[in-house]
């Protein structure tokens, strides 16, 4: 795919984005679309928002990491996107679907923050342990550009890996007073209890999730910035969500987080 066509498909998903609406997939209309060409669409859409917006980027994310997410959509290996100051929501807050969000879905997570920066490749858990700061309960609210998550994993890495917003819970812990594959998370949805899940159900490990992401944006030349938030994949299946729904997560003897959706 030439420069033309990535910029034309980045600016087209930024106006997506920007007026709430869907788009046909891009493996549809683009059949020989390749995983890299994905990504650099989705930092041409980046940098519309940083240059058009005046948004930042304050962390990055994982998407696909678990079983049931992969099988939930279809698709069967992680990819990654950037999170901005634009996109973080208060933890408690409501959350207005129309005019910000298309067919959102949320996602239960272990977010990470950064102390340090780290670059691959190379990268261990080890090493993400000791630049890591703190492990905070996380929602993060998945969005897809894209009609009726018609995805494949083309489509969804050019859309910035579907992200929309996220919400941070306001107990940060340090991650070494606990075995993050064990850590188990519930999730309640109006209340009534929704899903469960365990670290142990992003890779294996959060920990390895993050060691890969920061290896595969070492190879693109993209480090780690010290105070970022990286999230390190749902521990649940995706919950689709409408205007009313409330939803709230807590993670076992670390602390909680919700929002509302209206």
């Amino acid at each position: 795919m030439d420069k033309q066509q990535i910029a034309a498909f980045g600016e087209e998903l930024y106006r997506a984005l920007r007026e709430c609406r869907t788009l046909a997939p891009l493996t549809e209309r683009a059949p020989g679309i390749t995983i890299d060409d994905a990504y650099h669409i989705s930092l041409h859409m980046l940098e519309q928002r940083l240059e058009h917006d005046g948004e930042r980027i304050v962390g990055k994310k994982i998407g696909v990491t678990s079983a049931p997410v992969q099988e939930m959509l279809g698709v069967f290996q992680p990819d990654f996107g950037f999170l901005t100051n634009a996109m973080l929501v208060a933890d408690g807050a409501d959350i207005p679907i129309a005019g910000q969000l298309i067919q959102p879905r949320a996602e239960g997570e272990i977010a990470f923050r950064l102390k340090h920066d780290l670059q691959g490749p190379g990268v261990t858990e080890e090493d993400v342990l000791n630049a890591t700061d703190a492990i905070i309960p996380c929602f993060e609210i998945v969005d897809s550009r894209i009609r009726n998550w018609e995805i494949k994993i083309q489509d969804t890495v050019a859309d910035n890996a579907s992200c929309g917003v996220y919400v941070l819970g306001q107990n940060a812990v340090d991650p070494r007073d606990f075995d993050l594959p064990e850590l188990k998370m519930r999730i309640w949805k109006n209340g009534e209890l929704h899903s469960e899940g365990y670290g142990r159900a992003v890779q294996g490990n959060p920990l390895t999730a993050v060691a890969w992401l920061a290896n595969t944006l070492g190879e693109l030349g993209i480090p780690f910035k010290a105070g970022e938030i990286i999230l390190s994949g749902s521990l649940a299946p995706l919950i689709p969500v409408v205007a009313g729904d409330e939803m709230r997560l807590e993670l076992e003897g670390i602390g909680d987080c919700s929002c509302r959706f209206v």
